[in-house]
């Protein structure tokens, strides 16, 4: 037995049935919209990663020049990785814990 020769791509989108106003009513599809959200934040982590290696190849060839050879992809780079990651991106500010204050002295 030897690995597929390949990549396997799914080309699975959203699936039709999922009803974001009553998630429950169908627990196959919201499995299936839970899996298809976990791959499309996977997709969006890897092609930050790709960017960030273009970053760091074109600061090691460019040397002192980087600022301005390199800016157009520092700046995909940054787009590329807004709301992206596995942490409190989407809820909402009052969720991101206590808000802590310095204390004046």
């Amino acid at each position: 037995m030897g690995r597929k020769k390949g990549v396997f791509f799914s080309d699975e989108g959203a699936p039709d049935d999922f009803d974001p106003d009553n998630p429950y009513k169908d627990p196959v599809a919201m499995l299936e919209m839970r899996e298809h959200l976990v791959r499309e934040k996977w997709i969006d982590i890897e092609k930050a990663k790709i960017l960030r290696e273009k970053v760091k190849w074109c600061y090691r060839v460019e040397g002192v020049n980087h600022l301005q050879k390199c800016r157009h992809l520092v700046q995909q780079y940054l787009d590329a990785t807004r709301g992206v990651g596995w942490g409190k991106d989407h809820r909402p500010h009052s969720l991101h814990g206590p808000k802590v204050e310095a204390e004046a002295e």
